[in-house]
């Protein structure tokens, strides 16, 4: 929800930079990584955050999540500088965010994903809108993909009719089909500067007053919804905004992916998380968690003759796709159905 507009200021579009030189002991943004294996990614986004100007005094922290890749040993061995939290077990997204800001030192926060590349002076950037607009609580950069194309940075926020439409079982009535489109993709145009009501958490920039006073992220999401949830929290107080005029590269759910058993269940119970602190009824609830149970065994026999057919047909790449939808499905069939329902 964006703020009522008596409490807006007009946004201010330049982002020159207007900073003085601090010391590294004085950090003016922490950028806050929560990092569960994916190794080389990690590599290459803290590369270019050091190896290019950023034009502001940063520091780094990354709380990795019990990687069995070596990625917690590379960090402390290639970047030392780098502030390194090791967690016993694979806490969540959420939780291992809260971690770095806890310890953070500046005045504002990027929380970035792993699989980033950050461009020259980005922070500076983001910095000085934020400084410029103080009225500002959240501001999300263009995400751009590795081959260029931009990729949706911002939606609208999720609708129960939005998600509806995602279940096999009411898709091919096309009921939900508009408020779907409205949340995912017709409302997105990467140009420009504007107040939106979601920003994808792949790289988020807050001050640390207006994260601190929307309770920071919620540590119920696991994996999946949290960045809905934060972009309403700081929507209640402050603007979200999209800033179409400075870039971050976004790889792309490479860690999601490849641990799709681990992602299907939570963005399940996410889903309902957000729904509920919406305000959505109980008895509308119910009657999703119905649908999405009883959806399930469908889609799960739906991807197992998906996958047969395309190994027969020698497509590897889409066979390991559906190999994939049907892990994810049955491990949550197996695994997170009660916690599912009793989100």
């Amino acid at each position: 929800m964006i703020v009522q507009d008596a409490l807006l200021a007009p946004v201010r579009t330049s982002i020159a930079p207007a900073f003085a030189a601090a010391p590294i002991s004085a950090p003016l943004v922490s950028v806050c990584i929560a990092n569960w294996n994916c190794k080389d990614l990690l590599r290459n986004c803290l590369a270019s955050l050091f190896d290019r100007p950023q034009g502001v005094p940063f520091e780094v922290i990354v709380v990795d999540n019990a990687s069995t890749d070596g990625a917690a040993e590379m960090v402390a061995a290639a970047f030392p500088t780098v502030r390194l939290l090791r967690n016993p077990a694979n806490l969540g997204f959420s939780r291992a965010n809260n971690q770095a800001a806890a310890i953070a030192r500046g005045q504002y926060f990027f929380f970035l994903n792993n699989d980033t590349v950050v461009p020259p002076q980005t922070l500076a950037k983001l910095a000085a809108f934020a400084k410029a607009n103080p009225h500002v609580g959240m501001i999300g950069p263009k995400l751009v993909g590795g081959d260029g194309i931009p990729q949706i940075s911002y939606r609208k926020a999720p609708t129960l009719g939005a998600l509806l439409h995602r279940i096999g079982l009411l898709r091919w009535t096309k009921l939900f089909r508009r408020a779907y489109s409205a949340y995912r993709r017709d409302t997105y145009d990467p140009r420009g500067v504007k107040p939106v009501e979601a920003l994808m958490g792949a790289a988020v920039f807050l001050p640390r007053t207006a994260f601190d006073r929307s309770g920071g992220w919620d540590e119920r999401y696991g994996f999946g919804g949290e960045d809905l949830d934060l972009s309403a929290q700081i929507g209640r107080k402050h603007l979200v905004i999209y800033h179409g005029d400075v870039s971050v590269v976004h790889y792309g759910r490479v860690s999601s992916k490849s641990n799709y058993g681990y992602v299907a269940g939570n963005v399940a119970v996410g889903y309902v998380h957000y729904l509920r602190k919406a305000g959505e009824h109980r008895i509308p609830l119910l009657a999703y968690k119905a649908l999405v149970t009883l959806d399930a065994p469908l889609q799960l026999i739906q991807n197992l003759a998906q996958y047969g057919g395309r190994r027969l047909c020698g497509r590897a790449a889409d066979a390991g796709k559906s190999r994939e939808a049907v892990r994810g499905i049955w491990h949550f069939l197996t695994r997170d159905l009660v916690r599912f329902w009793r989100a």
